[in-house]
């Protein structure tokens, strides 16, 4: 059984695209070449990789136990050549780091624009999911390092606390509801909002608790920030759910009220999660140490 990392990155960039056009591209290969190996690495095996779903490729049971191992494999050839590349002039580790909407938007760019200040050698490779995929992610090595809210089963990964995030619901000062001090979900999904874009992290997450309650939200439009959100609830467009600390920087202007949202899962605890701190590269542990403030 013979796979080169060329046949191992090709079968992660397919997985990541949906896609075998993709991914090839992705891979810098043509798309007979890219077939080819793909047909060899099943060849070998002697069991098909991938299958065709509604939303393009998906991998089998035995593509998930390829990806879980390519994934550890390449994982640990990057964090070699960041360590290496430490030693050299203009070479840069790359962390990457899955995160939730509300630390993406407003916990994360301070302490992770002073990290980058302090460590020229690193980039960071940061993207934007529900903690249940970066979970995911962290556990078979996609991501070396996550955000996730502590209401998401975590496993065997270990945790450190981040932050606090507290959800609330924003109106227009002439709203009726400007004059409640607390309110549920549930109470409101009746009204039209102004939402986040619809594959941000915390749209999925309001989604599911809309479902939960037996309710569905109404959006009049997508933003692609919580301030870009304010700025339609201030002008009477609609109501949104947002970080208190996004509405906090609204908390003086006039058009704008915030409303205490009851729901128990509107405060959350914001975990740093990785595989194992100990045996994490230099470049990934220091960052865990920075974002927790250790």
């Amino acid at each position: 059984m013979r796979f080169d990392l060329v046949d191992l990155r090709l079968f992660l960039y397919i997985l990541e695209t949906g896609s075998i056009t993709h991914g090839a591209a992705r891979a810098n290969l043509s798309l007979p070449s890219a077939s080819a190996r793909l047909r060899g690495m099943e060849d070998t095996l002697g069991m098909p990789l991938l299958e065709r779903g509604r939303r393009g490729v998906e991998s089998t049971p035995t593509g998930d136990t390829l990806a879980h191992h390519a994934r550890l494999v390449l994982g640990q050839i990057e964090r070699m050549q960041g360590e290496l590349g430490e030693h050299q002039e203009g070479r840069k580790a790359c962390i990457r780091l899955w995160t939730n909407s509300a630390a993406i938007t407003e916990f994360l760019p301070s302490p992770i624009g002073r990290f980058l200040r302090d460590h020229p050698n690193v980039q960071i490779d940061l993207k934007e999911r529900q903690s249940s995929e970066t979970v995911k992610a962290v556990l078979t090595g996609a991501a070396e390092i996550g955000i996730i809210s502590d209401a998401v089963e975590h496993g065997a990964l270990q945790t450190l606390p981040f932050a606090v995030d507290k959800l609330v619901l924003i109106a227009s000062r002439d709203d009726p509801l400007a004059q409640l001090a607390s309110t549920t979900l549930a109470e409101v999904a009746g009204r039209e909002f102004i939402g986040l874009s619809a594959d941000s992290a915390l749209q999925a997450y309001l989604g599911e608790r809309a479902l939960m309650a037996g309710r569905t939200l109404s959006f009049r439009t997508h933003m692609r920030t919580f301030d870009g959100v304010c700025c339609m609830v201030e002008q009477g467009a609609g109501i949104g759910i947002v970080s208190a600390a996004a509405a906090r920087r609204y908390r003086d202007t006039p058009g704008i009220s915030t409303i205490e949202l009851a729901d128990s899962w509107a405060t959350r605890q914001l975990l740093i999660c990785m595989r194992d701190r100990d045996a994490m590269p230099r470049a990934e542990k220091a960052l865990v140490e920075h974002l927790a403030g250790l």
